[in-house]
């Protein structure tokens, strides 16, 4: 199966209310150098002395990671140049609320917000 559709699934699998996922890919070894070379726009980080490749980190809707359309179309790439891999799903955070400054807030507004950006 292509690694974009492994992806989708991965997603499609996951609560409404999740904030970030952390996944390990597994490429074939003879492209390890092109789909490093793809993999940058995700922010794919390497993995040295270990079985598996790279390790890449997801955010839903806020965070300090790639978002899902970014790495969906990331792997589309590796489909298109025929680089076979595999995905392994290692983490999943869910119902994390983005955090703001809310000083001088009144405590309705600050749990309207966690509501609301829990959703």
């Amino acid at each position: 199966m292509p690694l974009a559709d492994d992806f989708q699934q991965i997603l499609d699998a996951l609560p409404s209310d999740w904030t970030d996922l952390e996944l390990d890919l597994r490429v074939d070894e003879d492209h390890y150098v092109d789909a490093a070379t793809l993999l940058v726009t995700c922010n794919a980080q390497p993995y040295s002395n270990y079985d598996w490749h790279f390790h890449l980190i997801v955010a839903h809707h806020f965070g300090h990671a790639a978002a899902p359309e970014v790495v969906r179309g990331t792997l589309r790439l590796l489909d298109d140049k025929d680089i076979a891999g595999e995905l392994a799903l290692r983490e999943v955070r869910a119902g994390r609320v983005e955090t703001i400054n809310t000083w001088g807030r009144p405590e309705s507004w600050r749990e309207e917000f966690k509501r609301l950006r829990a959703q």
